[in-house]
C-alpha cells in the first residue's frame, strides 16, 4: 500500500475511500483493527483533512487574524480521532468522524470561539460561536446579549440566511434574569453556536472550500460578537 506522504497536496475533496474507511471504523472500533488499518486513516483521512486546512488557512485569516488554521497531525485544528473514553458508558476507543476547529489564538480547547467543520456517515455541517464555554464566558456572553441586544440580534439576523442558531439552552432561565425577559431564549443558551447543514458529496471536492468560506463569512459578524464580549480581538 501507498504510505502516507507528509509532503503538502491540494485539497481535492475527501473519497469514498474515505467514507468506506469511516463505515469500516465504526463496525471494527478496537485498536487492534485501527493499527491494522492506520495506512488507510492517514491516506483517507488525514492527509485529505490536513490540505483541506491548509486550504482554508487564507479564507480564515481573511476573516479574522486572530483565528488559526494549523494543519498539524498534533496540536493543530484537526480534532484528535482518539474519544476520551474516562467518563463515558461508550469505551469504543475512536470517533468516527472527521471534526476541524478554527480556534481563536488566544483558547487551547474546544470551547474556544471557533468555527468547526463535521464530516461523518451520520451528519455534516459547518459550525460557528462557543461550543459549552466555560461559566464566567458564558456569564460574559449572557451579559453581553443583554447590553448589547441589537447587535447581538442583527449579527443572528445577517447569518440566517445561510446558518442558523443551534446548541443546548437550559430549561429555565439562569438565576439572575425574570423569567419573562425579552432575550429569554438567548439568555437560556448553554451553546452560543450557529449551524449549516452539509450534504456528504459537498466533502468529495475541492469545491467545499468555497462552501465553508460562504457559510464562515456569513458568521463573521456573529463571531465579531463573540470576542467583544470575550475582550478578544477580532
Amino acid at each position: 500500500m501507498k504510505p502516507y506522504s507528509a509532503q503538502p497536496a491540494s485539497f481535492r475533496g475527501f473519497s469514498e475511500d474515505s467514507l468506506g474507511f469511516l463505515h469500516a471504523l465504526a463496525f471494527n472500533n478496537e485498536r487492534s483493527w485501527f493499527d491494522a488499518h492506520r495506512d488507510e486513516y492517514e491516506r483517507f483521512i488525514l492527509e485529505p483533512a490536513l490540505a483541506l486546512i491548509r486550504e482554508m488557512e487564507p479564507v480564515i485569516r481573511g476573516i479574522s487574524p486572530h483565528y488559526t488554521a494549523v494543519p498539524k497531525r498534533i496540536g493543530g485544528s484537526l480534532m484528535r480521532v482518539y474519544r476520551d473514553t474516562r467518563f463515558g458508558a461508550d469505551k469504543t476507543p475512536y470517533k468516527t468522524n472527521v471534526g476541524i476547529q478554527f480556534r481563536h489564538e488566544s483558547y487551547r480547547d474546544v470551547h474556544a470561539p471557533g468555527l468547526y467543520v463535521h464530516f461523518s456517515l451520520e451528519e455534516c455541517f459547518a459550525g460557528a460561536g462557543c461550543w459549552r464555554p466555560e461559566r464566567e464566558d458564558l456569564r460574559r456572553i449572557r451579559l453581553a446579549v443583554t447590553e448589547r441586544p441589537r447587535e447581538y440580534l442583527a449579527a443572528v439576523e445577517s447569518a440566517r440566511p445561510v446558518m442558523q442558531c443551534a446548541g443546548d439552552s437550559l430549561k429555565r432561565i439562569p438565576r439572575g434574569y425574570e423569567a419573562d425577559h425579552p432575550l429569554a431564549v438567548e439568555l437560556k443558551r448553554l451553546d452560543f453556536l450557529l449551524s449549516a447543514g452539509l450534504e456528504p458529496g459537498d466533502f468529495l471536492s475541492g469545491g467545499l472550500v468555497g462552501i465553508l468560506a460562504g457559510k464562515f463569512e456569513a458568521a463573521a459578524p456573529y463571531m465579531r460578537f463573540l470576542c467583544s464580549a470575550l475582550a478578544l480581538p477580532f
